[in-house]
């Protein structure tokens, strides 16, 4: 069995792991509905449902956003770039087949994330109160995926790093279930609920 053959059932393997953990964290979930909100409905849920995946999500419409432009720029780049190790996992093998103008693109932009989760570490570590309210499991998420966003970065530039990358990947599919990383799951419930509850109340529109 080839290298990149035995890289892809490793990741293929800890993809399925993670899925059966992400799984269980569903069921978990589900197994404690919300209480029915007995309050008279004055609006449509679904326009809150609406709001809160589109306007809700834009720096304007929470104040901490509105007064930190430059952390949310970090965040959506941060969550962009992990959007991209994902693409390029699955793209990456055969990337001499592909559009050339992909290569630098996945490059600039895992660079990107790569930074921006970078200096998500910095800030934990010599911000005064984002120190008191991180835990190890916070480092370790943003570490583990900033990592990650490397070797994807450095897999458009070189061949030769497709292992790293690939050994970065399955770990990271592991850890989802098992870290803070499992808000990748949890943000669309959130967002969801958030948006049904205030939307039947007539709050969002």
């Amino acid at each position: 069995m080839s290298a990149p053959v035995l890289w892809e059932r490793i990741v293929l393997v800890a993809a399925a792991l993670g899925g059966i953990g992400l799984g269980w964290r569903l069921w978990k979930l589900w197994a404690h509905p919300p209480r029915p909100d007995r309050a008279p409905r004055r609006s449509a849920a679904w326009r809150g449902i609406l709001y809160a995946f589109t306007g809700g999500m834009m720096p304007w419409a929470k104040e901490s956003t509105r007064r930190h432009l430059v952390l949310y720029a970090r965040g959506v780049l941060f969550h962009i770039g992990v959007a991209v190790a994902f693409a390029s996992l699955v793209i990456l093998p055969w990337r001499y087949t592909l559009p050339p103008v992909l290569a630098p693109a996945g490059l600039l932009l895992l660079l990107m994330g790569a930074l921006s989760g970078l200096i998500g570490v910095l800030t934990r570590l010599f911000d005064e109160r984002l120190r008191a309210l991180s835990y190890p499991d916070d480092y370790a998420a943003v570490a583990l995926v900033t990592l990650w966003q490397a070797a994807g970065a450095a897999s458009w530039a070189s061949s030769e790093v497709l292992p790293l990358f690939y050994g970065l990947s399955a770990l990271t599919l592991l850890a989802i279930p098992l870290t803070k990383i499992r808000h990748c799951l949890y943000f669309f419930f959130s967002r969801f609920f958030f948006g049904r509850f205030y939307g039947r109340r007539g709050v969002l529109s």
